[in-house]
């Protein structure tokens, strides 16, 4: 435990824990975690060592199951679905072709560290194919990206996933806000978490 916050592992624990009482459908949509031998074949495809945070992700859970509609659950971070290591690799394959069709286009300086970087990590894509995403840059390693597809900027929503998880965590727990994004956790249908963007005050 660093300045009082919880280790990560003890945040996902205790997310988890929220999930299986108040949503348990999403709770069912949690995988297994993944080996490590899948960890060091994502690593290597990445060629970058990867954020500690992800690694800890990972080895709790390798995603979820893949949702075939907005009704199923399995969406209960902000909206968006936990990938795992195939989806992660898909996912950042499809950044790093955004990245070199900017640089082939001239369009580096719209694109890169913007809306698309080789060095972000996806780690949810929600059913719009948004990411969130862990930043691998080095001046921003671990920091918490999300990335929508229209926008024209990245936003930084978490400088570290530990305050991510707190922030969730307080959210879910107190039924307030999360302080990032203007956005208040609903349970739908006793069984998953829902994510309603918060009216401007």
């Amino acid at each position: 435990m660093a300045g009082g916050i919880p280790d990560l592992t003890e945040l996902w624990q205790r997310f988890d824990n929220w999930l299986v009482e108040h949503a348990p459908g999403d709770h069912g949509s949690l995988r297994p975690g993944c080996p490590n031998g899948e960890t060091k074949r994502l690593e290597d495809s990445l060629d970058f060592p990867l954020h500690e945070d992800v690694r800890t992700t990972l080895a709790m859970h390798n995603g979820v199951t893949p949702r075939r509609a907005s009704t199923d659950p399995g969406a209960f971070l902000l909206g968006y679905s936990l990938l795992d290591v195939d989806g992660i690799l898909e996912a950042h394959r499809d950044l790093v072709s955004m990245v070199e069709d900017a640089r082939e286009e001239g369009e580096e300086d719209l694109v890169v560290g913007r809306i698309a970087d080789s060095q972000w990590v996806p780690l949810a894509r929600n059913i719009s194919g948004d990411l969130l995403f862990v930043d691998h840059r080095h001046h921003h390693r671990g920091e918490i990206g999300e990335m929508s597809f229209g926008d024209p900027e990245y936003r930084l929503l978490w400088p570290r996933m530990d305050l991510m998880l707190v922030d969730l965590c307080d959210s879910v727990e107190n039924g307030t806000p999360v302080t990032s994004v203007p956005r208040v956790p609903v349970l739908y249908g006793g069984r998953m978490l829902e994510w309603h963007t918060r009216p401007p005050q």
